[in-house]
């Protein structure tokens, strides 16, 4: 299809094709893929909003963590703040400047915003009227000073003004309804219960902005805060008010107080209280009424659905990944970045895009041939979590968490609803709404990030319970950085990884609870001034095998074979899929990590179990650094039924490692020690970026462990590894490189912190009555397979060498250079000079990797340790040739 088009273009023909229904071709005449994030004929959006330098007079604290950005057409804008319930900017213009994470990307995979509160988005145009850093509404007789003071208790740093909701008994935002004529704000004012609507007019060439209120009868005089119009236009300002239906009764009076702020007074009422309110900078505002109709009947803004077809893998192993097209070509010309996906019951699913878009998707399932897309909701700010739960949709972005409802039956939201504000937002962009997960008892699990550049807010670096209701939110535990979630369906564990960063060594995968302390503390405060003891996490991943952890999922309910039941792990940096196998044979909870797939195109971040076929569907986006082909992308890990080669357990024991397999195993190459490979080290966690990698006696680099003897199980299906000195260590690597009965090779290595080492008992695992040897053996006098390049990428993966070294060209996520195209190139030494990658060379960097560095890896968080006797002359020729290869 590209191609042709490509010919109508050659060919002068392009412009006959309509570009409103082909998003191909409206790139191929302006060069741009998508449409405006800003889409022109939605009624809002969601970003944080700066408008402290608007200068004239306006407030210059007017900051906006959590605001709905209005869109009531006609060059007018107007900035809702959820959390205050006021307009903090009525302004004439555009829209906001494209400054927040997802708007700066959406263009431009990759590109990100700066960190802190500095750099936000502002109003482009001109204002109108401004309100600072208090309630929109107030209660009281006669207007008081202490209107205008915030009456939210402080973050530790009184600064911050993302102080979260106002207290339940001063105000609370309910819903935005779309309607006729827009969106309706639905919010609640002291048990008064207030509809609003904004709405534009052009009158005299001029922008005027209209404000229409229906009350619910108030047993209270309230204050309504409408504005500050800037200093050096406020002769120009015009302010009008209109009781709807007209009354005798002086219900509600508009009143300029002394400092230019202009209020409106509601009286006390017995009846509903319906008043207009126009504004504008032209001689004569003048009211305007709307049809009764548009204010409840919403419209169908997104009837066409959007058809896709799968792709099966043809690959033979047991676990594969289908491949799921997204709907790229769309009508509305709309990016899609899926950052998370829930089932409904009949096997449709909701996926939510992190640029603030929910669809429906139809058709996962079995073959994949006819996968339909419907639009469902829009205007949500940066989400990345979704959950379903009795049928309907919650999304956790920044403004907290939404339940999105269909009430008019028409296949879109009408109502977003806000479910929960219980917990603070800052406006630090690094302060995602990270992570949300469903608990067994209709709670709801949120991670909020925690880096924070400019002030100390109330939530960041969080983990908190939404209760069942949404009106409150407890502490599970803090002192994340980013962390993803992990609920187990029916036992409700919570699990967390973390990205590795300042005070995280590296990628850890945490059990949380009991309001424990998880080690990362923000660059702003004291350096390694921890408020609490650190909770470990039940195992350390190496940074070069997950970088950057994402959610986790348990396999309930799900038809995997072995995975049934099972934990499994997202990594982000270097998409990857891994088993989590949890060991629970000592006192302490630990857990090894083992590679599932790496056969993906896209970063995953989430996923979610079919209730239809009962296979792990997942998705993710490209925003941070990482080696995906693609921005986004949705796939299916399924399971074919064919032999699993994967691990059942890894346990660290007092004399070795236990591995059980669900196949019967190759006895000889089982029970050849020199067929497995371990390593362990040690990190530190301190303020600077990840840790180096340390020997137990201290010094830099990893103790290589030989194995001293290997034995195979009765059922031919364990294997226990004898290694001399077992110790606990913060990380530890396994590999092993055998063949089972029926030919199938097992190439694996597993990582792990081993906490505790477990007694081994041979009989009782299933090895009848045996000594273990645990003579130290020299590698050199081990069974010496056959040199080869194939017997040198078998080591490659043994040995690890897989985890820093790159067969492919990519050095992103590695921290060795690749070994794409090395044999025979020139390479740039650290401190200068240049070296011929020949085989001495090779030799001597396996040998003695210190002895001439590459340029750019001398800083490298885990320097390569030596393998001089831990590896064979015969080995170290194989792994030449296969670099040889690697061409």
């Amino acid at each position: 299809a590209s191609l042709l088009l490509l010919c109508f273009v050659l060919n002068g023909l392009a412009a006959d094709l309509d570009k409103s229904d082909n998003p191909t071709a409206e790139f191929l005449a302006t060069g741009k893929r998508w449409a405006d994030f800003v889409e022109p004929d939605f009624p809002f959006f969601s970003s944080t909003l700066d408008a402290r330098r608007l200068g004239d007079g306006l407030p210059a604290d007017n900051l906006t963590p959590r605001g709905l950005i209005l869109n009531p057409g006609n060059g007018g804008w107007a900035c809702f703040d959820i959390d205050l319930l006021r307009f903090s900017v009525l302004w004439a213009g555009q829209a906001v400047s494209a400054m927040s994470m997802a708007q700066i990307s959406y263009h431009s995979p990759g590109t990100k915003s700066k960190e802190g509160q500095n750099d936000l988005p502002k109003i482009i145009g001109e204002p109108l009227l401004a309100n600072g850093i208090y309630p929109g509404w107030r209660v009281g007789e006669d207007f008081s000073p202490s209107f205008l003071t915030d009456p939210r208790a402080p973050c530790p740093d009184p600064k911050e003004v993302g102080r979260g909701a106002l207290p339940p008994t001063v105000g609370r935002f309910n819903a935005a309804r779309s309607t006729g004529s827009g969106v309706c704000l639905e919010y609640e004012i002291a048990g008064t219960l207030i509809r609003e609507w904004m709405e534009t007019r052009l009158q005299n060439g001029q922008t005027v902005f209209q404000r229409r209120f229906q009350l619910q009868p108030t047993q209270k005089p309230l204050w309504l805060m409408l504005g500050r119009p800037p200093i050096s236009e406020a002769s120009g300002f015009n302010v009008a008010l209109h009781l709807d239906p007209p009354t005798g009764e002086n219900v509600a009076e508009l009143i300029k107080q002394a400092d230019g702020l202009y209020t409106v007074r509601v009286h006390r009422s017995g009846e509903p209280i319906n008043f207009r309110v126009a504004m504008g900078f032209t001689s004569n505002a003048q009211i305007w009424r709307t049809p009764r109709e548009s204010d409840s009947q919403a419209v169908t803004r997104w009837s066409q659905t959007v058809t896709t077809q799968g792709s099966l893998s043809s690959a033979t192993n047991a676990y594969v990944v289908d491949n799921i097209p997204l709907p790229f070509e769309n009508p509305w010309r709309r990016n899609v970045r899926l950052a998370d996906l829930a089932f409904f019951q009949d096997g449709r699913a909701a996926v939510v895009t992190f640029d603030g878009d929910v669809w429906i998707v139809f058709g996962l399932k079995g073959g994949l041939e006819k996968i339909e897309w419907r639009r469902f909701a829009s205007g949500l700010h940066e989400p990345q979590s979704l959950a379903i739960r009795d049928g309907e949709i919650f999304v956790f972005d920044r403004n907290g968490l939404w339940h999105l409802r269909d009430t008019d039956g028409n296949g879109e939201a009408d109502v977003h609803e806000l479910f929960s504000n219980a917990s603070a937002q800052t406006a630090e962009t690094r302060e995602y709404a990270q992570a949300m997960k469903l608990a067994p008892d209709g709670s709801f699990i949120i991670g909020k990030a925690g880096i924070q550049m400019n002030t100390i807010g109330k939530d960041n670096g969080k983990i908190m319970r939404v209760s069942r209701d949404g009106r409150t939110a407890t502490m599970i535990g803090y002192g994340f950085r980013s962390p993803y979630l992990g609920v187990h369906p029916k036992t409700g564990l919570i699990t967390a990884s973390d990205q590795q960063g300042y005070y995280v060594p590296t990628t850890p995968l945490h059990v949380v609870r009991d309001q424990q302390f998880y080690g990362f503390l923000p660059s702003i405060v004291p350096k390694e001034k921890y408020p609490a003891p650190i909770a470990d996490p039940i195992t350390w991943i190496p940074y070069p095998i997950n970088a950057s952890g994402g959610n986790q999922v348990w396999l309930v309910g799900a038809e995997m074979g072995p995975l049934n039941d099972e934990l499994i792990h997202f990594g982000y940096y270097r998409p990857e899929i891994f088993h989590v196998l949890l060991n629970r044979r000592t006192p302490r909870l630990q857990a090894a990590v083992v590679s599932i797939t790496h056969d993906l195109d896209f970063s995953p971040f989430d996923g979610a179990v079919s209730p239809v076929d009962h296979q792990l569907y997942f998705t993710g986006f490209q925003i941070f650094g990482t080696v995906a082909k693609l921005s986004s992308g949705l796939g299916r890990l399924r399971y074919t039924g064919r032999p699993s080669t994967l691990p059942r357990e890894v346990a660290p024991m007092d004399k070795g490692i236990l591995l059980r397999f669900d196949l019967e195993l190759d006895e000889k190459q089982a029970t050849d020690p020199a067929n497995f490979s371990a390593e362990r080290w040690n990190l530190k966690r301190t303020f600077n970026y990840g840790s180096p990698h340390f020997k137990l006696d201290g010094s830099k680099g990893q103790d290589a462990l030989i194995p001293s003897s290997a034995y195979l199980s009765k059922d031919r299906k364990s294997v226990f590894v004898g290694i001399p000195e077992m110790k606990t260590a913060m990380q530890m690597r396994m590999g092993w490189a055998m063949t089972a009965r029926n030919g199938m090779k097992l190439e694996q290595n597993a990582y792990f912190t081993p906490y505790e080492l477990a007694r081994f008992d041979p009989t009782a695992e299933g090895f009848g009555s045996l000594e273990v040897d645990l003579t130290p053996r020299n590698a050199a006098t081990a069974t010496v397979a056959k040199v080869s390049a194939e017997e040198g990428k078998r080591l490659y993966e043994l040995m690890g060498c897989v985890a820093c070294h790159s067969n492919d060209g990519t050095i992103v996520g590695k921290v060795g250079p690749t070994w794409k195209n090395l044999f025979g190139s020139e390479v740039r030494l650290a401190g200068g000079g240049k070296a011929l990658a020949d085989e001495t060379y090779l030799r001597e960097s396996i040998k003695e990797p210190t002895a001439k560095i590459v340029a750019g890896f001398d800083k490298s968080e885990a320097g390569m340790p030596s393998y001089e006797g831990v590896i064979n002359d015969p080995q170290i020729e194989a792994l030449i040739l296969y670099i040889k290869t690697l061409r």
